[in-house]
């Protein structure tokens, strides 16, 4: 889509009366009266980068809309983004937290739906938000919802349900972003045991990528978190790092076998990898770093973690960039597959129907950037260009 996107429906500024802190929300689209997406905290966050989120998550929601689908119950919603300019890890920031939900709450109620992003675990937006006075972060959707109640405690089930000592909730999108990786290496004829992997992030969405990649047989090289680069040519024990690491993905380094290495910070961008998978930060890869990009494919498993100037560069290189807006789509996705009920409360019905889903977005992105000679973020802004007008004759939308 080469025209400016729409005014969002709501842009607003916060400021925190006790410290000043400013936070953000931007509601982009309504669909049904309802939008979707997640509260990030970090220091530096910005309105500008709430808006594009935003509109990311629009495009998120469209994507995973299927017009043909009959009997699903998953009813899309609009796209939305929290942004709170805060680091997570100094004291009180549970209190600007809080204090911001408070707020924030008559959106929540109403028109906002959210849940943990960068920054926050799913735990800490839940007792926050109880503590704010809100029944729940995606009360909003309830009315849409046949049956509330059986709908609630099928999702609470589900974010109950761990797999090897780790939440579903915290794996579905790593499962998502690994199967749209699997998939760009499927359709290149490339075999999985020679693809190696470079992950910028081991947190939620970074840990879980690098598992699902790592059990698929490919070979994780370098991973890396706050304190630098963990790296080995040989490959790294994936399972041993995600069991060392703390809430915020950073690793013990007491865990590091003899022959990994530490590396500096940016050593992860560098690694002689064939997939390359920004899983921490926006903005990672600009103009100027990504000449020392050796990957084949870049897979955002971050939000925005490429710059458009730097995508431009890196496919003049034949470095494939697979857009975030489908290959992180999981998470929200499952949360709503979950909810409406077009699966259950389980680890292996969730990872199926993700794995599907995923793998059947990806093909279609690539086959139509083939077919129109774009780049695969072309290609998925034009089949959400397709499709936005069909959600709008079938359930309204609100600008």
């Amino acid at each position: 889509m080469t025209h400016p996107p729409p005014a969002p429906h709501i842009s607003l500024t916060w400021t925190d009366h006790v410290t000043g802190t400013h936070g953000f929300l931007v509601v982009d689209r309504l669909v049904r009266g309802v939008s979707s997406g997640g509260l990030r905290m970090r220091q530096g966050c910005t309105l500008d980068e709430v808006a594009g989120l935003a509109r990311g998550m629009t495009m998120k929601e469209a994507l995973h809309f299927d017009a043909e689908d009959s009997g699903a119950r998953y009813i899309p919603l609009g796209g939305a983004k929290g942004g709170i300019d805060f680091d997570p890890r100094v004291p009180g920031a549970y209190g600007v937290l809080v204090r911001y939900l408070r707020a924030m709450r008559p959106y929540v109620e109403s028109v906002w739906t959210t849940g943990e992003d960068l920054g926050l675990t799913q735990d800490l937006v839940d007792r926050a938000a109880a503590e704010a006075g809100l029944v729940s972060t995606i009360q909003a959707v309830y009315p849409l919802l046949d049956d509330e109640a059986a709908a609630r405690r099928r999702l609470a089930d589900a974010f109950a349900v761990t797999v090897d000592g780790i939440g579903l909730d915290e794996l579905v999108g790593g499962c998502g972003v690994a199967e749209s990786a699997l998939a760009a290496l499927d359709r290149a004829g490339f075999t999985y045991g020679d693809a190696r992997v470079s992950v910028q992030g081991l947190g939620t969405m970074g840990g879980a990528t690098a598992r699902f990649l790592s059990r698929a047989g490919l070979t994780v090289v370098a991973v890396a978190d706050v304190k630098g680069t963990i790296a080995n040519p040989a490959g790294l024990d994936v399972e041993a790092l995600l069991a060392a690491r703390d809430a915020y993905g950073t690793v013990d380094r007491g865990a590091l076998r003899d022959a990994d290495r530490e590396l500096p910070a940016g050593a992860w961008l560098t690694a002689d990898a064939e997939v390359l998978v920004p899983a921490a930060v926006s903005y990672a890869i600009d103009e100027v770093n990504q000449a020392s990009v050796r990957a084949r494919w870049v897979v955002e498993a971050a939000n925005m973690p490429v710059l458009a100037e730097a995508e431009a560069l890196l496919r003049e290189r034949g470095i494939m960039v697979l857009p975030d807006v489908v290959v992180n789509s999981g998470t929200n996705a499952w949360w709503w597959w979950t909810l409406f009920g077009d699966i259950g409360a389980d680890a292996d019905e969730a990872f199926a129907h993700t794995r599907h889903a995923m793998r059947a977005l990806i093909d279609r992105m690539l086959a139509r950037a083939e077919a129109d000679g774009c780049t695969p973020r072309a290609a998925a802004h034009a089949i959400v260009a397709d499709r936005l007008p069909v959600m709008a004759e079938r359930f309204g939308w609100y600008r």
